[in-house]
């Protein structure tokens, strides 16, 4: 006697479910797709799906969000259907960002479902704004203004923005091609290390100054600080939601470990340590212009490197300029730095709320690439330096006081979106 062979009672999925509930949580899964490969926090990628779902008669999406995965599920009625994808590259696209809260934002409470689809694959396949060369000066700009405003001078400034371009540049070639990204940073910090000190000596002994390699060789590799990440981790955080904001959080912690692995091994070789650099000695009005125009420099050029449009770059480098040199001016006062770095970051978050509405982009496009400039990449570094080099104590120190500011400038962007948004005000 023999049996009959099993065979499945339904021939494909279509059978259990209606097509349209398929297709329209595919839509919701792939606009927190876009939205999560494009850099920004959970709760914002919550948001969009949100949004999408409701448009298209979802009744309610649940999700779970991590750094580079979302579970999902829509329910309509009795019906629900879970859907899981995942985004393995991590990347910041802030002209991205911003077409997606338009998008979503503007969808009606019907939305159709072919339109939605038609609105991702034109998001979707929007080219980046910078070739390699612009988004490599980019990131130039944004190191230099930082030289400055780690006390460095003129031949040091000059020469952070050559070895950051070039740094900068290998890393978006080589992330391009799918390379570890790890491993990708660290060869980025070496390139940029490398060329940092053969510019500096040689521009030294051009100018005939003094060598102070250690005001910018830092500064050089600063591009690779994961100030996004860190920020939108502690938000996460700040919205009780863990498993995004630890995730991101040890994302941008490895990545930092990584570039500051590369340019201690550099400096081991070469002899230099990450030392503190006196102030210049110039007129302190000068040093207030010179230090406003570095941040706006500084801002400007971290928002087009993370491809945002000219009006929202200069939104947020305007705000951040304004706030920045608030807090140098704080922390000259004596006060602790973490101290001015949340009212800092609480100002930025403020500005943000009023700049962001009439641009009509997401708060975060402005807000971090504002208090990114203020993240203690230097500090981290030299911690890292410390902790090599065995002075445990020192390293701790300087660890401690990076982390401070982080988390002040977190809590300042959170009591800004807590005064200003009934969503982060209420608990729902």
């Amino acid at each position: 006697m023999t049996s009959e062979p099993y065979r499945r009672p339904f021939a494909d999925e279509s059978a259990l479910e209606p097509v349209e509930l398929i297709r329209r949580s595919g839509a919701v899964l792939r606009v927190g797709r876009l939205a999560l490969s494009a850099g920004t926090g959970s709760y914002r990628v919550k948001e969009h799906m949100s949004r999408v779902g409701r448009a298209l008669g979802i009744d309610r999406v649940a999700a779970h969000v991590t750094l580079t995965e979302i579970t999902a599920t829509s329910h309509q009625g009795p019906i629900f259907r879970t859907e899981l994808t995942e985004a393995r590259s991590v990347g910041i696209d802030a002209d991205r960002l911003g077409e997606l809260e338009r998008f979503t934002s503007s969808l009606p409470p019907r939305a159709d479902l072919a339109s939605v689809e038609a609105g991702l694959d034109r998001i979707a396949g929007k080219p980046l704004l910078y070739g390699t060369l612009l988004n490599a000066l980019w990131a130039g700009m944004a190191c230099a203004a930082f030289a400055f405003l780690n006390n460095g001078g003129v031949v040091e400034c000059g020469a952070v923005l050559v070895a950051a371009a070039l740094g900068q540049a290998v890393r978006r070639t080589m992330l391009h091609r799918g390379i570890n990204q790890f491993g990708v940073t660290m060869l980025a910090a070496a390139t940029a290390s490398i060329a940092y000190l053969a510019l500096v000596l040689a521009l030294s002994d051009l100018a005939g100054v003094s060598r102070n390699h250690e005001a910018g060789y830092v500064s050089a590799v600063l591009f690779l600080v994961p100030g996004f990440a860190l920020v939108t981790g502690a938000l996460d955080l700040a919205k009780l939601d863990f498993s995004a904001g630890v995730a991101r959080l040890t994302y941008a912690l490895v990545l930092l470990a990584s570039a500051a692995l590369a340019v201690w091994g550099f400096s081991a070789v070469a002899g230099l340590a990450p030392d503190p650099v006196p102030p210049p000695a110039i007129d302190p009005t000068l040093l207030l212009a010179l230090r406003t125009l570095a941040s706006f420099l500084g801002v400007l050029g971290f928002a087009l490197m993370f491809n945002s449009p000219w009006a929202m770059a200069v939104g947020a480098a305007a705000i951040g300029a304004v706030a920045n040199v608030g807090r140098l001016a704080l922390v000259d006062a004596d006060v602790f730095p973490q101290a001015a770095a949340a009212a800092a970051a609480l100002l930025v978050g403020l500005l943000a709320a009023a700049v962001a509405p009439a641009m009509r982009v997401p708060r975060i496009t402005v807000s971090v690439p504002a208090v990114v400039i203020m993240v203690p990449g230097v500090t981290a570094y030299r911690a890292v330096y410390e902790f090599n080099t065995g002075t445990t104590a020192q390293a701790l120190g300087y660890a401690v006081e990076a982390g401070l500011v982080i988390v002040a400038l977190a809590i300042g962007l959170a009591v800004a979106r807590m005064l200003t948004d009934r969503e982060w005000t209420f608990e729902r």
